[in-house]
């Protein structure tokens, strides 16, 4: 098959490019600031602006042609969340940068006289919004703060695709684990340097997968025809900041005890982390589940201890 992923270049865009390929995929990666980093299949310059391009370079003008005739469409591009702070500006680059380039793809998939089968769409579990003990499934409507109003915005881009033709999958994602990349080494760094401990209360909740079984659930996808619709991708075992701070000293063998408190967050991170650190979800992947989707990572010990390695 061949397979287009836009944003292809990131920590989770890597390592989808690498096991697709690996599986006898042909892939093409769309990515603003194409890597010189070896990646398997041809990598694309783009810059969407929410339409199809009409000035630019030759490469620049050729990005819709390589939707035109794909089998696939994973769409990851967003500038990342983590990377600033959030000011007024960035946060209008988060969400335009998420829009704008769903949209262009949209309209590359409106525009191809051969059309995907299915496209896939990135999203978050932010969308929920902040949760205290509340279980989220795929059937609950979208929070009512910054992350929930990008994540709507974002799917909703994406959703006049059904109509085209191809099968739509919208992927909410939790905390992807991995050791080379994302969020884990930054939370395992403190802890081997003997200082490491829950967040603020530690009470909040926090939804993660272990990035095999992420990469697990877009093959699963793309190869299962009944596939379709809004999936949470998130191990089916959510768990507190604090039970997660402790699953991580097991991991490293190192003590969980320095507690870091809420207002320090906030003056290193200002809006970000309530958003990102301090508030948090409890989602269960209630679809995936029903549909046989298995997990190889279930427990968080066990994708800890995988990891880590």
């Amino acid at each position: 098959m061949k397979i287009v992923i836009a944003g292809g270049t990131g920590f989770l865009g890597r390592a989808l490019v690498n096991h697709l390929a690996a599986r006898g995929h042909d892939i093409v990666v769309l990515s603003r600031t194409p890597s010189p980093a070896q990646l398997p299949g041809r990598q694309v310059g783009w810059d969407p602006d929410g339409g199809l391009p009409t000035t630019g370079t030759s490469e620049q003008l050729a990005w819709p042609g390589e939707i035109d005739g794909a089998d696939a469409i994973v769409n990851l591009a967003g500038a990342g969340m983590a990377d600033k702070r959030w000011s007024a500006a960035r946060k209008d680059l988060l969400r335009k940068s998420r829009v704008r380039s769903t949209r262009s793809l949209v309209a590359a998939i409106r525009a191809a006289t051969q059309r995907p089968s299915i496209f896939i769409q990135g999203s978050a579990v932010g969308f929920y919004g902040p949760s205290d003990d509340r279980v989220f499934d795929e059937s609950f409507p979208p929070g009512a703060d910054l992350l929930g109003d990008m994540c709507t915005a974002w799917e909703a881009e994406a959703h006049p695709v059904s109509a085209l033709g191809p099968r739509l999958v919208i992927m909410r994602s939790g905390v992807v684990l991995a050791k080379d990349g994302g969020v884990l080494p930054p939370m395992v760094r403190p802890f081997k340097l003997f200082v490491g401990g829950p967040v603020a209360t530690g009470h909040q909740y926090l939804s993660w997968i272990h990035r095999d079984d992420w990469l697990g659930f877009v093959t699963w996808a793309i190869d299962t025809p009944s596939a379709s619709g809004v999936y949470n991708v998130t191990s089916p075992a959510p768990v507190t900041n604090e039970e997660f701070s402790k699953a991580i000293g097991r991991a490293v063998q190192r003590p969980c005890w320095l507690r870091v408190p809420a207002f320090a967050l906030r003056t290193l991170f200002g809006e970000m982390a309530n958003d990102m650190l301090i508030h948090g979800q409890r989602v269960i992947p209630k679809r995936a589940q029903d549909a046989g989707f298995r997990f190889t990572y279930p427990a968080v010990d066990a994708a800890l201890s995988a990891a880590l390695k």
